[in-house]
This record gives C-alpha cells, sequence and structure tokens, in this order.
C-alpha cells in the first residue's frame, strides 16, 4: 500500500527559512531510517508558494494565478510516498518523523491501478 505523507506549510516555511543544521541531520536520519527499511519511494521538500503557480480549470476558461497564497494551512512544503504493509505500519512511521516545533502533516492513502478497476466500463 502507497501512502503520501503531506508536509503542511507553515509561516517559516513561506517565509523561505530553512530548517537548522540539527533538524537537517534529524530529518537525515529519519530518511535513511525508511530507506534501510525499504519504504521510502520518494521524498521532496517544496518551494514556498511564493514560488509556484494555480490553475483553474472551469470548462474552456483556465485562470491562471501566481503566488504567493495566503491561508498558510492549506499549503504544501514537502512530502513523503511511502510503500508499506498497512495503514498502521504508515501511522507508525508518520510517529517517527522529527518534528517538535507544532508542524503537521496529513497520511493520504494512494490509488492503486486496481482501485480503479470497479469503475471501468466493459
Amino acid at each position: 500500500m502507497r501512502f503520501m505523507i503531506l508536509v503542511k506549510a507553515t509561516p517559516e516555511t513561506e517565509a523561505g527559512i530553512m530548517p537548522t543544521a540539527s533538524a537537517f541531520a534529524a530529518m537525515e536520519e529519519y530518511n535513511e531510517a525508511l530507506i534501510d527499511a525499504g519504504v521510502l519511494l520518494h521524498c521532496e521538500g517544496l518551494m514556498a508558494s511564493s514560488q509556484g503557480t494555480r490553475l483553474r480549470f472551469d470548462g474552456e476558461r483556465i485562470t491562471v494565478t501566481e503566488g504567493p497564497f495566503t491561508q498558510t494551512r492549506e499549503l504544501l512544503c514537502g512530502f513523503w510516498l511511502i510503500d508499506v504493509k498497512s495503514h498502521e505500519e504508515a501511522l507508525a512511521w508518520c510517529r517517527r518523523i522529527p518534528f517538535d516545533n507544532g508542524e503537521e502533516i496529513e497520511l493520504r492513502q494512494v490509488f492503486e491501478t486496481a482501485d480503479f478497476a470497479v469503475n471501468a466500463v466493459a
């Protein structure tokens, strides 16, 4: 089962403030644990929304809006994509993330191809 761990942006990440050296080291240790366990598929940090663009699709009309965007709680600043045996295992990995300053994550299961077969037209 694949899960995406979405890291919510904070005022600091939106301001482009980089983590401390000790925070980077803790994150590197966590990522190495994911790699050693064979569950990490991909992980990345995202630049602030000031570097982003949103596109809204409404029929033939596409509206393009350049960042930065407000509502920090709705923005992301990074993610992990992991492949584990269960939701409980994914939660166990989430609990090990070395955050300690009010950061927030969201855990979401990724659709598999077989999930779409239920809606396929014969």
